[in-house]
């Protein structure tokens, strides 16, 4: 498989399983870099970038909801504050994080930050095993 075709599938798959679908773009990741090992630092950057955006699509989602609606981690992002999307990464919960964040209006940019290096680590540890 072209590495263009590789990145272009992990991107979409991180972007999917950042969002509220299910997803494993761990192992897309994985395979990737076992396939080859040139890819790594480039497949890290589109998965993390593309878990990311899905991550920030979360937290659109949570700005634009109605305030009637509390979030999923609500709690959790009240009780530890923008530092709690470092976790975004943590299958069932991170999504509920994201969403929790945008309905509390943190702001986008901090949020990005603590999403990213949260994906990043995760993505780095996967990676790395490979």
């Amino acid at each position: 498989m072209s590495p263009a075709l590789s990145l272009g599938g992990l991107f979409l798959s991180a972007f999917l399983s950042a969002t509220l679908l299910p997803g494993g773009s761990e192992v897309v990741l994985w395979a990737v870099v076992r396939q080859d090992a040139a890819l790594f630092w480039p497949a890290i950057a589109v998965a993390t970038a593309g878990n990311t955006l899905g991550g920030m699509s979360s937290w659109l989602i949570g700005r634009l909801i109605a305030v009637k609606v509390p979030p999923r981690g609500l709690k959790w992002v009240q009780d530890w504050g923008i530092l709690v999307l470092l976790l975004s990464w943590v299958p069932v919960v991170g999504d509920g994080l994201c969403v929790a964040a945008g309905w509390m209006r943190l702001n986008w940019f901090s949020s990005l930050l603590c999403i990213a290096a949260g994906k990043l680590a995760r993505y780095l540890v996967i990676a790395s095993l490979a």
